[in-house]
């Protein structure tokens, strides 16, 4: 780790994120409570997904109830910012003790999850059980872990923003991610090696390693990261304001109302596709399973790319929302080329096109969430990432669920049947595509509205 930090800016991505005050080291490690929610979100929507239904035998309804519950939080992740912003424990800290809370939440849903998942698949309680028992539990698992990841991740920015200098931001908003991205793939290999050779014993141990692993990430990113301002809390409680009265002080800046729609709009056009390409790819242009696999990485490493471009782009001063339109209309000729990769049976289009998705999902989210952390209120930046996080997260939930849900309808319509195989997925894509202009056109007014950040010095 010396090496690579010694080595700067010219091999490791966003070390120009590091300044004087905050350090690549420093910046290094208060990334990994990132790292956390990627292993989490792996967890949740990838490996438990399909060891549920394939090797537990759990009804896919089932499944998709108990994935679907953390994100009964995400609405919350306002409230949780708006939280952490006027709080201030005993010992000065303000963003600390919520990631500590939501680390605690993670560990506690993840230690009890695999004992519940076994009982509520029949295979791990005896006949004189009820069966009440592990639905109970499995629920209450799966909205501990999602309670977690949603306190984690929102405060968890909140405080990289506290941190950063205001040149740095859009710098700093990529190596968060980027840092996401990088758990998810790492964990994904890992939890996939380590179920190999699956039983019920070895989903105990690698849910509960994961656990632990939780713990261990936070703590390490949060040692000694948030300065300690001790004061007389009485006062600081007397003068909070009430979150209506933040809410709407929030709600009443100049375009803010506006920009939360704009990333509504934006993030379920690019994540409606979420569980339709590998079925498409697979389906219509009768691609192998690890062909169809290879894709997730190409959505990952365009992704990448686009966090890389945003984040050099926007710390030369650009404006965060032109950055986010140029990501939009960018998603519309990779929808196209996704779309028309069946009449030409192009693997090569179909590749691209993904890539391109994601490229463009990066230079959106990127954007947003740049424009996000610069315009936000001085003491409101928790509520303002919280607001983000909340509308981020809703919109792709609602998204992936609303894209399978269209596909399967359209499928049944005796009138989709002549137009091919195709034409279930390609309602999708090209209903993301209306998305997506709806989304630009919201955000043409603040493009005119939007300061524009300092060059970096």
């Amino acid at each position: 780790m010396r090496a690579w930090v010694a080595r700067g800016a010219r091999y490791l991505p966003f070390a120009d994120a590091a300044t004087p005050e905050l350090p690549l080291s420093r910046l290094l490690r208060l990334s990994l409570f990132q790292v956390s929610v990627g292993m989490a979100l792996v967890l949740l929507v990838g490996t438990l997904n399909r060891v549920m239904i394939v090797e537990l035998g759990a009804p896919a309804s089932l499944v998709g109830v108990m994935v679907s519950l953390p994100l009964v939080f995400a609405p919350l992740r306002a409230l949780i910012g708006f939280r952490s912003d006027n709080h201030e424990s005993a010992l000065g800290w303000k963003r600390v003790p919520f990631i500590w809370k939501g680390a605690l939440l993670q560990f506690g849903g993840l230690s009890i999850m695999p004992f519940a998942i076994l009982v509520l698949t029949g295979q791990g309680h005896s006949n004189q059980a009820p069966a009440w028992i592990g639905y109970i539990g499995g629920g209450v698992a799966f909205l501990l872990v999602g309670a977690g990841l949603h306190m984690i991740q929102t405060v968890g920015l909140a405080l990289a923003t506290d941190l950063a200098p205001e040149e740095s931001k859009p710098k700093v908003v990529g190596l968060m991610y980027v840092s996401l991205l990088a758990g998810m793939i790492v964990c994904a290999q890992l939890f996939g090696y380590a179920l190999a050779d699956f039983s019920p014993a070895r989903l105990i141990q690698v849910i509960q390693t994961a656990a632990v692993a939780t713990l261990v990430l936070n703590v390490v990113a949060l040692w000694k990261q948030e300065t300690r301002r001790p004061g007389n809390v009485e006062r600081v409680v007397q003068r909070m304001p009430s979150f209506r009265e933040a809410w709407q002080s929030f709600t009443s800046g100049l375009g803010a109302v506006r920009r939360l729609v704009a990333v509504g709009l934006g993030t379920m056009a690019f994540s409606m596709e979420d569980v339709l390409l590998e079925p498409y790819g697979g389906q219509v242009l009768h691609l192998t399973v690890g062909q169809t696999t290879k894709l997730t990485a190409a959505l990952a490493i365009g992704g990448l790319f686009g966090f890389a471009l945003a984040s050099r782009v926007l710390s030369r001063g650009a404006d965060p929302f032109r950055m986010a339109t140029y990501g939009a209309l960018i998603g519309i000729p990779a929808f196209l080329s996704v779309i028309l990769a069946a009449p030409l049976h192009s693997m090569a289009l179909f590749a691209f096109g993904t890539a391109l998705i994601g490229f463009g999902a990066g230079l959106f989210g990127h954007g947003t969430l740049t424009a996000t952390m610069q315009l936000a209120p001085e003491e409101q930046t928790g509520l303002a990432l919280g607001a983000w996080g909340a509308v981020q997260a809703s919109a792709a939930g609602v998204a992936i669920a609303l894209g399978g849900v269209i596909r399967d309808v359209v499928a049944a319509l005796p009138i989709a049947q002549p137009f091919g195989v195709a034409t279930p997925y390609n309602t999708v894509y090209i209903l993301e595509i209306v998305f997506l202009i709806a989304a630009i056109i919201v955000m043409i007014p603040l493009l005119r509205r939007a300061p524009r950040a300092p060059a970096a010095a």
